[in-house]
């Protein structure tokens, strides 16, 4: 499943179509998966070492509060392995949703074990420690565009998937997947995850070279899109950009394993890993504050943010900035909001009965949809009180934007009727 391309992108996964085009023919279609790049393998000994984002998040200091416990992660990707060292006890039972054989534990790629080592791994063993080490992992197996030319996989996997994801005791559901192409069933599986309070993270997609298509799941208004910034702070140059991204987090230089054989880890990049570290992001902070509704946790992230924009403006490469857990958990700051209200969309949502009563008045969060133009920036004026990391930047290099030569273009495909 795993092509050579080259020495600088060697690894790009894809998701295919699998029957979404109804009445179509099964022309192949591209759901990106996030890791994008590989260096030669890293031996697993020294990989925690190559965790560069784990120091510039205070992960430590973070963990001395909360490892993110008593919170569930349902991993949407290519399986989870749960006998690697570091997911030792940490994988509860989930779903294979493919119905090609096999189980939700048989990861046919590695990519599916990565995510969840980089959400919750332990790090026993050598193996990557994860940013909330103490929330466990619920697997759901999807397949991907190499298996539909060999198997006859379940045509609304992801869609299986993200409705028995909805329907466990996951929080929060991590999808590194995209697909250019709208679902009607998909959408519906989304909304149906909202309702039931659940927190939607996917990957906006690495095509900014090649197209920039819009991503789904991660472009429809009730998932949180999130992109890939690099060391300095600064948006990657395969991250895909324009509305759908509402934050970014580190996916530059982040190690995975490099196949199903679990052998080896190699250096790669993706929007897949900031996926997962945004999910691991949001673990900890609800962890940390169990009655708060899904709606106030992402409050919490969109406001502590990094960024050099004003409040009521977003980039339309880092959306409402760097992702910055330690501002909450290490210093109380970020305002919750309304637990009713919805700051992708900015409506009521019905998955939030019985939540505590807001702690702030309702959020001002610009919604999914209400994205301005990026100012170009190169440099910071903002108040900085991160002890000058400014969440993830290494060194205080100052954020900047990578605006690149054309502006976005809304060119979304849609499936054919």
């Amino acid at each position: 499943m795993t092509a050579g391309m080259s020495q600088t992108r060697m690894r790009h996964v894809t998701l295919g179509l699998r029957g979404r085009l109804l009445g179509a023919t099964a022309a192949a279609a591209a759901l990106s998966l996030g890791l994008v790049g590989v260096a030669p393998a890293a031996l697993a000994a020294d990989v925690q070492s190559k965790q560069w984002y784990l120091n510039a998040m205070q992960a430590e200091e973070m963990w001395k509060t909360t490892t993110g416990e008593g919170v569930k992660v349902a991993v949407i990707d290519t399986g989870v392995n749960p006998s690697t060292a570091s997911l030792n006890g940490q994988v509860l039972k989930g779903l294979d949703a493919t119905g090609v054989g096999g189980d939700e534990t048989d990861d046919y790629d590695g990519h599916g074990t990565t995510m969840a080592e980089l959400i919750a791994g332990t790090g026993k063993g050598g193996g990557l420690k994860g940013l909330a080490p103490g929330a466990k992992i619920i697997p759901m197996r999807v397949a991907d565009s190499d298996w539909q030319t060999k198997e006859r996989a379940n045509s609304l996997d992801t869609t299986d998937a993200i409705r028995a994801a909805a329907d466990s005791d996951a929080k929060i559901i991590s999808m590194s997947f995209g697909n250019e192409f709208k679902l009607d069933e998909e959408r519906e599986a989304v909304k149906y995850a909202q309702s039931k309070g659940k927190l939607f993270f996917a990957a906006v997609g690495n095509g900014a070279k090649e197209g920039n298509s819009e991503s789904y799941p991660a472009a429809y208004p009730e998932v949180v899109g999130v992109s890939s910034a690099d060391r300095e702070g600064k948006v990657a140059d395969y991250s895909q950009n324009g509305s759908t991204v509402d934050i970014a987090a580190p996916g530059n230089d982040i190690p995975h394993w490099c196949d199903s054989s679990f052998r080896d880890y190699c250096d790669g990049e993706g929007t897949s890993a900031a996926t997962a570290i945004a999910s691991a992001s949001a673990a900890l902070v609800w962890s940390a504050h169990p009655d708060w509704t899904a709606n106030q946790v992402l409050n919490v992230l969109f406001d502590t943010a990094s960024r050099d924009w004003k409040d009521d403006t977003l980039s339309k490469y880092l959306g409402h900035g760097l992702i910055r857990p330690s501002m909450n958990i290490l210093k109380g700051k970020g305002e919750p909001g309304d637990p009713d209200i919805s700051p992708l969309t900015n409506e009521k949502t019905s998955g939030s009965a019985g939540s505590a009563a807001p702690s702030a008045s309702a959020s001002s969060q610009p919604g999914k949809n209400e994205k301005a133009e990026d100012a170009a920036m190169a440099g910071s004026s903002a108040e900085r009180d991160d002890n000058s990391q400014l969440g993830l930047i290494i060194g205080g290099v100052a954020v900047v934007l990578v605006l690149g030569g054309a502006a976005f273009a809304l060119a979304r495909k849609r499936r054919a009727a």
